[in-house]
Order: C-alpha cells, then structure tokens, then sequence
C-alpha cells in the first residue's frame, strides 16, 4: 500500500488535479482536514471508503489511523487544503511514516496564493516592477517564526510580500511594513479564495486594518503587499515574446538576448 498526501486545491472542489481526484476514487482510505477540503471531493471515494476528518484529531491519531490501514494494505489518501510545500503539516507527519518503515507519495495542488492571483486578474511578477514573491505567514497563536524571517526583514526587498494567516495582525503588519513599503503601497486581501463566496478587497496598505475590519474578513484570506499590484499597464513587454528577440534552431544555439528594463524601456543584452 502507499499513503498518498494529496493538495485538495484552494477551496473550488474543481481545482483539485486529475491525478489527485483519481486517487481519491481509488483509495480505502481518505483522511481529509474537514473545516478546509470541499466535502465534494469525498463524493468521489468509493462507497466503502473509510472517510475520517482530521479536523480534532492529533497528529498522534493521525498517524495511528495510517498505520492501521499500512497494517491491513489499505492504500490511503491524506487530503491537505491548497498545495503540501508549505504550511500543510505534511513534514511532521512523513517523518512518522519513515521512522515507521511507511511508503508515501506526495501530489501537488492549486495553492491558495494563486487563487488568489486568479481572482485578482493579476500576474504577479511583472517586468521591470516585480519578479520575485515572498510566501510567508505572521506568527500569532502558533509556531514562533525562525530569526531572520520577520516581516522587517522580509520587507527590506520591497518584493511583493504573500501573507498567510494574518488577519488578526493588520495594524503590525501596517506598522513594520510602511517603512520600506509606504503608506500608499497597493495592498489586495483576498478570502475564500476561488470559493462562490470569494471576496477581493484591494486598497492601500496604510489602510489595511479597516480593509480587513470593515469587510469582516477573519480567516482564510491571504494578504498581498507590493507595488506589482498597482497600475497593470506601465511596465515593459518581456524579451520572450519580442520580434527584436534573436530566434534560431536548437542546433545552432546562439548568444541569447535578454531585456532589461529600465525606467520603463527595454534594453537588449547578451548573456
């Protein structure tokens, strides 16, 4: 058997993946984190699945209900909300199973940061503006964030700042960001990110806490902080798609052109 950790997606049980839904209609087994994965996709488990939510249990018990479907060769499926590279909890239980001699596989999903870019009609990495994003979460009623990936620090980039969990902490997040950001930086929150009851909400960062406030947003949003989310229309076109760009065959693989921009205007160089 193998336990098969599975990204459920952001929200819209039709963002799971292909490979993801057919795991799930094969498996015995489907442990699933009830307050977050679409009960829709349960719908799709064989009738004599077992279908346990997570939602109160310990990762103790977890892990006992993995083990006793390894120990009878049931194959199971963990579902996670989002994607499993980060903030899942998926690390602290694959542990478990390698200490245990368990097999595992891990199949990504749609994460909620990019639910988030879809709802927003946004790219975010723009030429010239923005081409770097930083996916981060503010510590509160939870793990203590390691030295050096405070919200001062990450913010000292000035790169388009992705916070998960951070709703309850908008003034703080006002007050360590408007030094390298200012106060008129374009903020966006966006909560139930591709659900039906989906809500955009986009400002200026100074105003942050009566965005947050004011539209009662509590939980499941994520907060994005950046100058990328401004005017879309004055940045440069990518070198990519540029009659200017040299184009050969693979076998002849010349100097590529790459563009910079600058104040706005594409400069051609070769790398």
């Amino acid at each position: 058997m193998t336990v098969h950790f599975v990204g459920a997606g952001p929200g819209a049980a039709d963002l799971i993946t292909v490979r993801g839904l057919r795991l799930i209609e094969k498996a015995a087994v489907c442990l699933y984190a009830g307050a977050l994965v679409p009960r829709e996709l349960l719908d799709a488990a064989r009738a004599d699945a077992r279908l346990v939510d997570t939602a109160n249990l310990t990762l103790d018990q977890i892990v006992e209900e993995i083990r006793a479907a390894h120990a009878n060769g049931l194959d199971v499926v963990r579902l996670h909300s989002g994607d499993l590279s980060f903030f899942s909890a998926v690390g602290e239980q694959t542990r478990r199973l390698e200490a245990l001699g368990i097999p595992y596989e891990l199949t990504p999903g749609v994460p909620a940061f990019a639910a988030a870019a879809a709802a927003l009609g946004r790219e975010l990495t723009l030429p010239g503006v923005g081409q770097t994003v930083v996916l981060t979460r503010v510590a509160n009623n939870s793990t203590a964030m390691p030295p050096g990936e405070d919200l001062a620090t990450l913010g000292r980039s000035r790169a388009l700042l992705v916070l998960h969990l951070a709703v309850r902490e908008t003034s703080r997040i006002v007050d360590e960001l408007v030094p390298f950001y200012g106060a008129d930086c374009p903020v966006a929150v966006v909560a139930r990110a591709s659900r039906l009851d989906e809500l955009v909400v986009r400002g200026r960062l100074v105003d942050l806490p009566a965005l947050v406030h004011d539209n009662g947003i509590k939980a499941v949003a994520v907060i994005m902080v950046g100058e990328v989310l401004g005017d879309a229309t004055g940045f440069c076109e990518s070198h990519l798609y540029s009659p200017a760009r040299e184009r050969a065959t693979a076998a002849e693989q010349p100097a590529r052109p790459i563009a910079d921009c600058v104040a706005g205007a594409c400069r051609a160089r070769v790398r």
